[in-house]
């Protein structure tokens, strides 16, 4: 019996001394998960790696600039550039947006600046202009572009960093709310993917009133007030855009005068593009994120439901959800396996076909001919008498914020009704009815001929008598699209007119 007992304390002795390493092992372990032995050494490496990713992505950034020479939307210049050109050399043309104050001048005033600094020093040419506004931060397609909607997106990003979402380290509710306020300042719909985060933030917070006296407050008067300041200096009376923007937009929803769609159209067709090949990993991925995520897939529903109350609808409008729906898409490929690696290459290499074909190739007519027009203003002697009609449907070309001499130009009028008049046409719809009685009638005088015509390649044959009659030859063709549709064409022409050929027949 003792030596039973003995045994059996030596038995459990044992048992005892094998626990007690088990648990020296599981604290060695997690002391090396939890704290690295070379931690400072790991810090450096890691700290590396982020300085070359940071230099990768400028220099990513700086390619997309130079690959992108299509034009997308007229907003990209009539709102952006070529507000700011009439802001610093007193020339150029407002859209009729400016004269009813839907637009402030905080956004163009960027541009406006850094144009005053290049004429200051005597380096406003085009090039150096075009140079500064390539050398953006922006993505690759929308946000390499002038666009409110491209600042509205990036200031959504940076906020979004610092918005207190559960398990962030870098949450900073004054920092996120300055950045939601100066994206609403330069486009009031930037406000919408922020109803339900801000919301949730009030809710969640439990100092509640603190909040709101002493950061929501603040922060929104400071922010408006400077805008008030701003476009009171450029519109010389106190005007409170934002408001005027919403009235129009949604209140009287009179957007829908440029283009209506169904109500499903976001999600039938503008949420699908606007993501591309990334659906299906979207998709996935709502199924696969933690429970804190849910409320970033709260704000893109609700977003596109909004947009989708409206008639007129656009692409560039639900970009601001896009960095939402990446992290949805980041969750799917983390949890695939053995597909990782294809779904990686498929996603790259149809990207970027997508990429290089819409920024190198789609689109391109409209900035290759004002190129043109900006090349004759310098090398033909003859400028001083020349002048331009562009006979496109309006906004189609950018305009003196790429030419950038007060040469003579006049396009095709769009503006939308705002008196209420029945069965209103504008004139460029009143053109587009018969171009050539609308020519001859407008040109009853010779002495009235533009010197230079530029038209859609659709157009020509329409008004192929006019262009005879009125000694007009074609000096320039650019290609425009593989996809005409509508009033644009394929390629663009440029039309001159050749007076002295015309008397020496005579």
């Amino acid at each position: 019996m003792e030596q039973e007992g003995g045994n059996g304390r030596l038995f459990f002795r044992g048992l005892q001394n094998r626990s007690h390493e088990k648990m020296k092992l599981r604290k060695r372990k997690s002391t090396l998960y939890l704290r690295p032995p070379n931690s400072s050494e790991r810090s450096g490496d890691l700290l590396g790696e982020n300085i070359y990713l940071v230099l990768f992505t400028i220099a990513l950034r700086i390619c997309n600039c130079f690959l992108v020479q299509t034009s997308f939307v007229p907003d990209e210049y009539w709102q952006s550039l070529e507000v700011a050109h009439h802001m610093v050399f007193n020339y150029g043309y407002l859209t009729w947006e400016w004269t009813e104050r839907l637009r402030g001048y905080t956004y163009p005033l960027i541009f406006a600046s850094i144009y005053k600094i290049l004429h200051l020093l005597g380096k406003d040419s085009v090039q150096l202009l075009f140079f500064c506004q390539l050398c953006s931060w922006f993505t690759w397609y929308c946000c390499t572009r002038t666009l409110t909607n491209t600042m509205e997106t990036v200031l959504t990003i940076i906020a979004l960093f610092y918005y207190p979402l559960e398990g962030s380290k870098s949450m900073n509710s004054v920092k996120y709310s300055s950045l939601v306020a100066l994206a609403f300042i330069i486009r009031p719909t930037a406000l919408i993917p922020w109803i339900p985060l801000v919301f949730r933030h009030f809710w969640q917070e439990q100092k509640k009133l603190d909040l709101i006296l002493y950061q929501f407050l603040p922060i929104g008067f400071i922010t408006l007030s400077l805008s008030l300041i701003i476009d009171r200096v450029f519109f010389g009376q106190w005007t409170l855009v934002q408001y005027n923007f919403l009235k129009f937009n949604v209140l009287q929803n009179l957007g829908m005068f440029y283009g209506s769609h169904p109500w499903h159209w976001y999600f039938s067709q503008g949420f699908p593009a606007v993501l591309g090949t990334h659906l299906p990993f979207f998709i996935h991925g709502c199924f696969l994120a933690p429970k804190r995520y849910r409320i970033l897939l709260v704000t893109i529903l609700w977003t596109l439901l909004v947009y989708s109350m409206l008639s007129h609808k656009e692409f560039r409008f639900i970009y601001p959800v896009l960095p939402f729906c990446m992290v949805f898409c980041g969750y799917s490929l983390n949890h695939l396996k053995t597909w990782k690696k294809p779904a990686l290459s498929f996603l790259f290499l149809s990207n970027m076909l997508l990429a290089f074909y819409t920024g190198l190739v789609h689109q391109r007519g409209t900035l290759d001919v004002m190129t043109h027009i900006q090349e004759l203003c310098y090398n033909n002697p003859n400028i001083s008498s020349a002048s331009v009609f562009i006979m496109m449907p309006c906004h189609s070309t950018p305009y003196y914020s790429h030419v950038h001499y007060p040469l003579p130009m006049r396009f095709l009028q769009c503006p939308p009704d705002l008196t209420g008049k029945s069965q209103y046409l504008d004139e460029a719809d009143i053109f587009y009815l018969n171009p050539l009685n609308w020519l001859y009638r407008e040109f009853h005088n010779d002495s009235t001929l533009p010197t230079h015509l530029i038209i859609f390649s659709i157009l020509e044959e329409e008004i192929s008598a006019f262009l005879i009659s009125s000694s007009y030859e074609r000096t320039a063709v650019f290609f425009h699209t593989h996809l005409p549709e509508g009033r644009t064409g394929s390629h663009i022409y440029v039309y001159e007119r050749k007076l002295k050929r015309k008397l020496n027949r005579s």
